[in-house]
């Protein structure tokens, strides 16, 4: 009885839980996140600006843009503008990536939509540039992201894409998001319906999935050649 008292109020209706114990997390500072395999810096104009725009040049057909709500862009003017008065504010709040195997920056990723009184924030505009795709850096960068909101004290990671877009579905699975639904015609973006995917982490889950993290990430992971010996998605999986 007094467990099913705290979920229900005085015209005995279900309510939430209390949230007892919970203090409200700070927002991320704008500092560097290192790890093995790259470094998460706060996006600095002069200094990763070139590299960024070298990297997405690699990618020639322009599929890293596809499902993106701007680019491509035509060349690096346009480039730079866009970095310029989009991905220096708070909120999207920018880091680049860079490969400690090359020291360039080659991907980019933001916290956004950050709601500390709530302790919801949201990862999003991940781009990652060929080199950087399917690397051990690319997971890294998501893994020190996502352990960098949990020990601030945030409850919920966000992780949204356009529904079609199938290999950021997947990616969301293999780094341990859980599947909530779609919003339909939830945004018109560069003139198509977009339907989004939600996708999100709790606290609860978090120190099992930190242990995947933590596994797939050691060196005893890889043989020689770099082939890994258990995926993530496997290790996802059991820690689920």
């Amino acid at each position: 009885m007094k467990n099913l008292a705290k979920k229900r109020n005085d015209p005995d209706l279900p309510i939430g839980i209390p949230v007892i114990g919970w203090k409200k997390p700070p927002r991320p500072d704008k500092v560097a996140l290192s790890g093995q395999y790259c470094r998460l810096e706060p996006l600095h104009i002069n200094r990763h600006a070139q590299q960024l725009y070298k990297a997405f040049c690699a990618d020639q057909e322009n599929q890293i843009w596809v499902y993106m709500p701007y680019g491509p862009f035509d060349n690096y003017s346009c480039f730079f503008e866009w970095l310029e008065s989009y991905c220096l504010s708070d909120d999207p709040q920018f880091y680049a990536v860079i490969n400690t195997a090359t020291y360039q920056a080659e991907g980019v990723a933001s916290y956004l939509r950050i709601k500390p009184d709530n302790g919801c924030i949201e990862v999003g505009h991940i781009n990652f540039s060929p080199a950087l795709q399917n690397t051990r850096a690319a997971t890294e960068a998501m893994y020190l992201m996502m352990r960098n909101v949990f020990d601030l004290g945030y409850r919920r990671y966000e992780w949204k894409c356009n529904a079609l877009n199938e290999k950021s579905c997947r990616a969301a699975v293999r780094l341990g998001f859980q599947y909530e639904g779609i919003f339909r015609q939830m945004m018109v973006v560069k003139g198509r319906n977009r339907d989004t995917a939600w996708y999100s982490i709790i606290d609860s889950e978090w120190p099992k999935i930190q242990e995947a993290f933590i596994a797939w990430l050691g060196l005893d992971n890889f043989d020689e050649s770099g082939q890994q010996h258990t995926s993530l998605s496997v290790l996802m999986r059991e820690a689920r």
